[in-house]
């Protein structure tokens, strides 16, 4: 009996199924990983085969030590890496610490081996050292100071790398164990506040005590913050009267330790 083709109405007279349907050139289970069959069967067979498409990778060149797995049409869906590559998912890569070309003055070479030319460190040529990822002149370690911030002036002296052995300071600020410090802040009291202008009416009696004596009562608690907060000694340095003579003022320097 004749095996009916999987196509047209035409019939194939031969052996049995499984023979005739090889003569027809299904022969493939398509089983295989990533595999599927393409077209229609022939007793459970196919003429051809198809990949998934995630099997894309031929997994050769550098880097790449062969494919991960089994292959489908030759081609894999990842790839095993040669170190120090790695697999990022879409090829074999150099990881991300290998960022240094160490080529320039300064530079000796890489540290290490390279990876697609970088290196994860660099040997510095003399009086150059590895900080901060790169190749610096090599400073003595008394230049710490960068002298930026409130309060400083600038470096003193010459620099090496951006730093200082001291610093100079502001106005109102002196070098001090390694830092510029205040040394005394100004303040205006107006009964007992330090804001000296619309606070209190003007009393030609406690004006002049002001003036004469300067410790006036009205700002003790000013006074306070400078000597026991602050720890400094106030020093009085006038008064004033503002506004057509309608409020006083009087002025204070705290000197800090």
């Amino acid at each position: 009996s004749g095996v009916k083709c999987p196509f047209g109405n035409s019939w194939y007279c031969g052996g049995g199924a499984a023979e005739d349907c090889t003569k027809l050139g299904y022969d493939k289970s398509c089983t295989g990983a990533g595999e599927s069959g393409s077209g229609e069967t022939c007793n459970g067979k196919y003429q051809s085969c198809s990949c998934d498409s995630a099997y894309k990778y031929t997994c050769s060149g550098t880097g790449y030590a062969g494919g991960s797995g089994a292959a489908c049409g030759g081609k894999y869906a990842a790839c095993s890496c040669s170190s120090p590559y790695t697999w990022n998912g879409v090829a074999c890569a150099c990881p991300s610490n290998y960022a240094y070309t160490c080529s320039g003055t300064g530079y000796a070479g890489g540290s290490g081996a390279a990876c697609g030319g970088k290196y994860t460190a660099c040997t510095c040529a003399s009086g150059y050292e590895w900080k901060n990822g790169s190749c610096q002149i090599s400073c003595s370690s008394s230049y710490q100071y960068s002298c930026s911030g409130t309060g400083y002036a600038g470096g003193s002296g010459s620099s090496c790398n951006g730093r200082y052995t001291a610093c100079n300071c502001s106005s109102g600020y002196e070098w001090r164990s390694g830092k510029c410090v205040q040394t005394y802040y100004n303040f205006t009291c107006c009964n007992d506040t330090l804001d000296p202008r619309g606070c209190g009416t003007y009393d030609i009696g406690m004006y002049n005590n002001c003036k004469t004596n300067g410790r006036h009562q009205d700002c003790s608690s000013a006074w306070k913050q400078c000597e026991s907060v602050k720890g400094g000694t106030a020093v009085y340095t006038g008064c004033d009267g503002f506004n057509a003579g309608h409020t006083y003022a009087n002025y204070f320097r705290c000197d800090l330790p």
